[in-house]
Parts: C-alpha cells; sequence; structure tokens
C-alpha cells in the first residue's frame, strides 16, 4: 500500500477495529492487552478513549506492518475461545461466549454455508424450489440454492428485485440500522457513503446482488402468485401464476415466501376518503410525477415513515399538517447524517480485516444488548411510565431530548411525549422530527381525524383543515403474510383459515403443520422489535430452508411436514417470552400485536438464541413423507 495514502487514512481508522487488524495479522497478543474504552452509541468515537499515546502506537505499527512489501495474516479463524477474547477486546466490555461461533460466520473467519455432501450431487435435480418475491429474503435464499446446485425460480410482482426497497420511494426514506450490519455477510464489499443510507443505495446495493450472486436470471418479474396447492400424492406444490404471458401453472418440490411482513400497505378507514378533490396516496405508494413545493400537504400517522418524510419536505412544502394518533419515543442519534470520510472508506476497501472488524461493531451496538432491559419488573413500583430501573433511566433520557428539542414550546411537548413505557412501540430515530414540527409552516394536530372532506381533513372538534394533497403513513397490513398468496394446504386447509384474526403463527416462524414444503422467511414472530437486521434473519432462515433440503435427500423424502406438537409447543414458548417482555404491557397497542393482544410479528429471542435454533434442522421436529408419496 502506498504509505502516505496509509497514514492520512489511518487518521481517520476506529482503534478498535484497528486493533483486531493487527492482531489478525501479527497474532501479537500485545493488541489484546490494550482496552478500548466501552462505547454503546451507535456510531462511537474512533479514538475508542485511548490516550494519544497508545493512539500513536497502534496507527505506527498498521503503518508499518501494512506499507510492508508483503502482508500474511498470522491468524486466519481464531477459534471460539480466541474469539471472545477478540471481541471483548475490540469492545471493551465482556461478550458472552455464546456469540464466537454466530460472529465467525458473520465475519467471514469460519464457513456459515451448508456443503451438499458429495454422495448428494445427483439428487439436486429431483428437487426445485419456487421463491416468491426478489426482496432482501428471496435473494439470500436463491443465492444458496444456486451455490449447492438446487434448481430455482423466483416469481417477483415487481419489473426490479428489491420489494420493499423498491415499492417505498417516499423523501427521506432509509435505514434506520447501520447499514454495515444491514447488508449481507457474504459478497462484495460495497462503498456506502453514510452509516444510515438512504433508500436509493440500499435500493442500489440489492440490484448488485442480485447480479454479483448470478441469480438475476431466474427471476420472473411483473408476475404475482394467485393461488398455491398442495398435491399430496405427487408430494408437490401446484403454484398459480399470472405474469406478462398469461397465467399459467407451475409445480416445485418446494414453496417459499418471501415476501415478509412490510408487503401491502395499510389504507385506514375514515369516511369521505373517496371524496377528497386533491391528490391522496400512501407513503408506500409514492407517485413519479409528484411535486410537493408550495403545495398544503396533509400527513396522516407519525410513525417511521413519517418521521423520516417530514424533515425531509418540511421546507419545500407551502403547509405542513401532520395529524398524531399516538406521540412515539424517538432516540437521538448523533452523527446519523455524517458521511463515512475518504479515509475510512479506503480502510475499509483496502485494509485486509477492516470492514469484517467494523461490522461487527455495528452488529454489536444495534444487536441484543437491549433485549434485557425490556422484561418486566415484577417489583418496579412504577409500572404506569417504565417496566425497571434501566427503562426508566432510558424515558428520563428521552424526555430530556423531547424537552431539550422542543425548548420554547411546552404545546408540543404535552403533544410529543409518549405516556407508555419506552419501546413499548417501534422505536424510532430523531433525524430532525422535533425541529421540523417547530418551523412556522408545520402543524402537529392531536385530535381525531374525523373524516375526509373534499377540501382537506376534519378532526372530532369539527376544525376543517385544507389540503393540496393528503398521504397516508399508516403502515402495512402486518398479519397475512404469506396467507396472501392464497395458499391451500393438506385436506383442504387454507394458510388464511389457519392464520385467522391477524393469528399467523409458525415453528421458527418458517414452517406451518398441514403444509408440507412450505417455508416462510421473515415470518409469524421473525421480526425484530429490539434491534439487529432483516438481512441477519434472512440468511439464518435461507441455512434452514437448505439444511431441509439436504435432509430430505439425505433421507430420500420427497416431503417434509412440521409435527403439530413441535409448533404448538413453540408457539407457546414465544408466547410465555412475550408476556415477560414489554409488548405486553397493560393499555400496550402496537401492530406488533393482534385484536385479542397476542405478540404476532416481533420475535422475544435474543440474536444468538434464533442463530443457534436455525442453524440445522433437527429432523425429530418433522415428519418425513416414504419415498413411494411422489410415485417413486
Amino acid at each position: 500500500m502506498d504509505r502516505a495514502q496509509l497514514e492520512n487514512a489511518l487518521a481517520e481508522a476506529d482503534l478498535r477495529v484497528l486493533l483486531m487488524v493487527l492482531f489478525h495479522l501479527t497474532g501479537d497478543r500485545q493488541w489484546l492487552e490494550i482496552r478500548p474504552q466501552r462505547d454503546v452509541r451507535l456510531i462511537a468515537d474512533e479514538s475508542a478513549g485511548l490516550t494519544p499515546e497508545v493512539q500513536d502506537r497502534i496507527r505506527g505499527a498498521a503503518l508499518d506492518l501494512l506499507s510492508a512489501e508483503s502482508v500474511a495474516p498470522a491468524i486466519l479463524d481464531p477459534g471460539d475461545a480466541l474469539m471472545v477474547d477478540m471481541m471483548c477486546t475490540c469492545l471493551g466490555e465482556e461478550v458472552p461466549p455464546e456469540y464466537a461461533t454466530m460472529m465467525r460466520e458473520e465475519l467471514g473467519l469460519c464457513a456459515r454455508d451448508i456443503d451438499l455432501p458429495t454422495d448428494l450431487a445427483d439428487k439436486t435435480q429431483d428437487h426445485s424450489v419456487l421463491i416468491v418475491g426478489a426482496g432482501v429474503s428471496g435473494l439470500a435464499l436463491a443465492s444458496k440454492l444456486k451455490r449447492i446446485g438446487v434448481p430455482y425460480t423466483i416469481i417477483e410482482k415487481n419489473d426490479e428485485v428489491g420489494g420493499t426497497w423498491l415499492e417505498n420511494r417516499y423523501p427521506g426514506c432509509g435505514v434506520d440500522t447501520p447499514n454495515h450490519a444491514y447488508s449481507f455477510s457474504f459478497g462484495r464489499h460495497y462503498a456506502w457513503s453514510r452509516y444510515f443510507s438512504d433508500r436509493d443505495q440500499i435500493q442500489n446495493y440489492l440490484e448488485l446482488c442480485a447480479d454479483d450472486f448470478g441469480v438475476r436470471r431466474q427471476i420472473r418479474f411483473r408476475t404475482k402468485v394467485t393461488a398455491a396447492r398442495w398435491e399430496d400424492e405427487a408430494a408437490r406444490w401446484a403454484v398459480d401464476i399470472d405474469g406478462p404471458d398469461g397465467p399459467e401453472t407451475l409445480h416445485a418440490t418446494i414453496l417459499v415466501s418471501a415476501i415478509g411482513q412490510f408487503n401491502t400497505p395499510a389504507l385506514p378507514k375514515i369516511d369521505g376518503m373517496d371524496r377528497f378533490a386533491g391528490r391522496a396516496f400512501h407513503s408506500a405508494c409514492w407517485p413519479d410525477d409528484i411535486d410537493l413545493t408550495g403545495q398544503r400537504v396533509a400527513i396522516i400517522g407519525t410513525g417511521a415513515s413519517s418521521m423520516q418524510m417530514v424533515p425531509t419536505i418540511v421546507d419545500q412544502v407551502g403547509q405542513l399538517t401532520v395529524f398524531q394518533r399516538t406521540p412515539q419515543w424517538a432516540r437521538p442519534i448523533p452523527r446519523y447524517h455524517d458521511l463515512i470520510s475518504d479515509g475510512g472508506q479506503w480502510l475499509l476497501e483496502k485494509v485486509p480485516y477492516y470492514a469484517q472488524w467494523f461490522r461487527f461493531t455495528m452488529l454489536w451496538r444495534y444487536g441484543d444488548g437491549l433485549l434485557r432491559f425490556l422484561k418486566k419488573d415484577p417489583d418496579w413500583p412504577h409500572p404506569e411510565r417504565s417496566l425497571n430501573r434501566i427503562n426508566d433511566r432510558h424515558r428520563r433520557e428521552m424526555a430530556e431530548h423531547i424537552e431539550a428539542q422542543l425548548a420554547g414550546r411546552p404545546d408540543l411537548i404535552e403533544k410529543c411525549m409518549p405516556t407508555y413505557p419506552p419501546y413499548g412501540k417501534r422505536i424510532l430515530l430523531d433525524n430532525g422530527w422535533y425541529g421540523a414540527i417547530t418551523k412556522e409552516n408545520c402543524e402537529l394536530v392531536t385530535d381525531s381525524v374525523a373524516r375526509i372532506s373534499e377540501k382537506g381533513v376534519v378532526t372530532d372538534d369539527g376544525k376543517e383543515r385544507a389540503a393540496d394533497i393528503i398521504i397516508y403513513a399508516t403502515g402495512f397490513e402486518m398479519g397475512r403474510m404469506a396467507a396472501k398468496l392464497n395458499v391451500t394446504g393438506r385436506n383442504g386447509a387454507t394458510l388464511s383459515e389457519v392464520w385467522a384474526d391477524d393469528n399467523p403463527t409458525a415453528h421458527l416462524g418458517i414452517t406451518v403443520p398441514s403444509f408440507p414444503n412450505l417455508f416462510c422467511m421473515a415470518g409469524p414472530n421473525t421480526g425484530l422489535g429490539h434491534g439487529g437486521s432483516a438481512m441477519f434473519l434472512a440468511e439464518c432462515q435461507s441455512r434452514y430452508i437448505v439444511s431441509a433440503l439436504v435432509t430430505m435427500m439425505q433421507s430420500e423424502s420427497p416431503a417434509i411436514n412440521v409435527k403439530r406438537s413441535v409448533h404448538d409447543s413453540y408457539v407457546q414458548r414465544v408466547d410465555r417470552e412475550h408476556a415477560e417482555l414489554i409488548w405486553t404491557h397493560p393499555g400496550m397497542s402496537t401492530y406488533y400485536r393482534n385484536r385479542a393482544g397476542r405478540v404476532f410479528s416481533v420475535m422475544p429471542w435474543r440474536l444468538v438464541d434464533y442463530w443457534q435454533m436455525t442453524h440445522d434442522l433437527n429432523p425429530d421436529d418433522f415428519e418425513f413423507a416414504p419415498a413411494s408419496a411422489a410415485g417413486r
């Protein structure tokens, strides 16, 4: 490496990460004896709290080592025990040993994929997989099927990959997970321009992944699944599709729903919506030709989409009226808008192991650390405001942030201060929301919406607020998931009936009794309410499905069906865990729960727990159909 360029880049290095680089390359334990300061901020201080003398020592050693003519790592895969030491040093805190193998896989230090036994190579063509959806989950699974040689086809309703990232194009749309964690553990390094990237970069990344993984040719775009039926005698799925060439029926051994939970926009039921004279649309259906400049815009809803949208458009519109049903807790994120420096980008691209350990720090800070503080303390004396002592501290910190951002506006503080415990609803990131609603052309309305008139929005007090454009930022239909595909399993059972009343259930969120060879990705109770990355979950579930396929080949079984007892036991465990967590707190209302109060969307587990559960399929959890079931 060019020494001058390297020296300039090292001045901007994250020293926690650089310590790990030095240890990989030298194997010298002196680099594990330096203890960085623990920093729980999502974007931590790059100096790691080290003294200037120690900083200079680390950078100097890295400069000499990396500018040498050849650099060969002393440690490729540290193994579990040494990995724990490295993680503890990097973070300046103790890391439980159960994270070692998971993080080694995430960083590419050991193999994550399942290798197909050589004696099964001639059996891959006996199985075919039909994947519905070419978003994050569909692309992840397709890449793994391609690797082991199992034929697959992806059905995608849109004309490009990306799923929800393709469809959601509203101003300000972006990721609320650091994108070095919101990316696949495999594939080439992608040069994210920011720590939290906007929608366009994420969409571009997914399009590049489709090309890099070599799966694009197997995608049938502009095609929808209209129905799917399990054929028991043939042990296969018959899937009706409708695309550019008209209706058609495909057959596949395996059917995978990769459509996720954020698939179908949910419009509110408000009287008079059809009478509005202006333009009205859901935030997930943003028109290409819309121009908000100088317009009177009404936004109904104050969830994640609205919180991203409002700061982005407030200076463009003439008047912005935001209708809020429930105030939201929002975390301040210092450096949310920061660009990754040129030196930082250079290190991520050029220096061995730097990108992997940079990814690790992001995965850890936005991972499992919060979940233990979302458990109810039965002895806590203030359950009306928080769950436990730490949750109460989080409440105080976020309340102080609201008061500071809205100083001098007691009217807005009253409107924006939630009464429920923090994290009881999806936690949001403050990217300028509070500053936006203080502007003269913005009004935050907390009176309930009564109806839509021809001219605008009318609240319960009878006041009409005129609008040229109404935007419904009202979320998605979360409860139907794979049932939207009109799926019929054994003995005429339909997934819509089994999952009635917005109560979907599945073993590990993936398999459902009486629906053989059906796998759901991003299914029931796999949402992330405490942190983490959907990319991580997609990789966990992809490995599990591949494990199921390999097990079927080894057993020479054309069909597997999760046992009812296994499914029911798992659902009971999920419900017991959730009974101790914040989302079942009395009085809570969140889209994570159905009308009966059951939490069906998010998982109660740590990421490492779900990784362990899905790492390898347990054959004892399934009933295997004999080979004769497929006419063999």
